[in-house]
């Protein structure tokens, strides 16, 4: 993961006070899990899921679950969930959306990173393409397992976040990374 997308995500949870439950959806058993930003090292319990296979990290356990039905957790059971990097390589990823609605407990906070497209800062851009572009620059494809999706801006404010209160959406890097983040009511 970038640092600065890391950081990104260490700055939401201070802001937005995250903790408690927490669950990481894609988590991996290295220092770059969202599970070990410092911002959440009073979380009460940390827990990962991941395809891969399962294990301990640290202060965190990973869980061998696909994302889609993650039957392995009650309603509620969550304070904090977070994503990043993973809804691109889910080919259902609506029904990773569902379940993470479905586990965070209501005023719990999800926040969601994703590779996206958009406005680029042209001006700054202008100087390789002249005064045109060929097209929008996004990140390269990378399948682990596959590389199905790049998402808009409006695709993650009014799909990842539909229903959610006090929602953002914000830009990391060129090409973007957009993170989601809101408050399930």
């Amino acid at each position: 993961m970038h640092t600065r997308v890391f950081r990104e995500f260490e700055t939401i949870c201070r802001e937005r006070a995250a903790g408690g439950d927490v669950l990481e959806i894609g988590a991996m058993p290295t220092d770059d899990s969202l599970l070990c930003m410092d911002v959440l090292s009073a979380a009460r319990r940390k827990v990962g899921v991941n395809l891969a296979g399962g294990g301990r990290y640290k202060d965190f356990e990973i869980l061998q679950a696909n994302a889609n039905d993650l039957q392995c957790f009650d309603d509620a059971s969550f304070d904090t969930v977070l994503s990043n990097a993973v809804l691109e390589h889910d080919a259902y990823f609506w029904l990773t959306l569902s379940e993470i609605r479905r586990v965070t407990r209501p005023g719990g906070l999800i926040a969601i990173g994703v590779p996206g497209y958009g406005k680029l800062p042209w001006r700054r851009l202008r100087r390789f393409w002249g005064s045109w572009a060929p097209s929008t620059v996004t990140l390269q494809l990378h399948g682990f397992p596959g590389d199905f999706y790049r998402f808009s801006e409006q695709a993650v404010r009014e799909v990842f976040l539909e229903g959610l209160e006090r929602t953002e959406v914000r830009t990391v890097l060129v090409p973007p990374r957009l993170i989601g983040v809101g408050v399930k009511c």
